[in-house]
């Protein structure tokens, strides 16, 4: 099967990725795709200093990108995407009846104490007892 070449603007952006190998690992973390790095690539050129944050060997890449656990705009927005919402509401639907027979059980042992306590013979209450001579 004969391999079909490339546009050559392609091929320059694949050479590009390889010399910034932290782009390959947004990509795969979600965080771009790889339309989204072409067009800035393209648009802004390989020396703007957008690009100077995934050189090297690893790939820095931003601040943001080093923490596990900071959350970018762009990945909460693509985790909205992803989220069925027919599911979300099924799993609400299952904590909702979980936390209600939780609240069964707790209700059910808090009437037995109130029984046992019902049951015991009441005890004068009274701090002062008044007794006829």
């Amino acid at each position: 099967m004969e391999r079909k070449s490339l546009h050559p603007s392609v091929e320059q952006f694949k050479e590009f990725i390889q010399k910034h190998p932290g782009l390959i690992k947004n990509v795969r973390n979600e965080e771009y795709t790889w339309q989204e790095l072409y067009e800035d690539w393209y648009l802004l050129g390989e020396d703007d200093p957008k690009w100077a944050n995934y050189q090297g060997k690893e790939g820095v890449g931003t601040e943001e990108n080093q923490s596990d656990s900071k959350l970018s705009l762009n990945q909460i927005t693509k985790i909205f995407k992803n989220m069925d919402i027919n599911q979300v509401q099924g799993h609400i639907q299952q904590l909702s009846q979980a936390i209600g027979a939780i609240q069964g059980v707790i209700g059910q042992f808090q009437g037995q104490e109130s029984q046992k306590a019902s049951s015991q013979p009441q005890t004068n209450n009274h701090p002062f007892s008044f007794r006829k001579d």
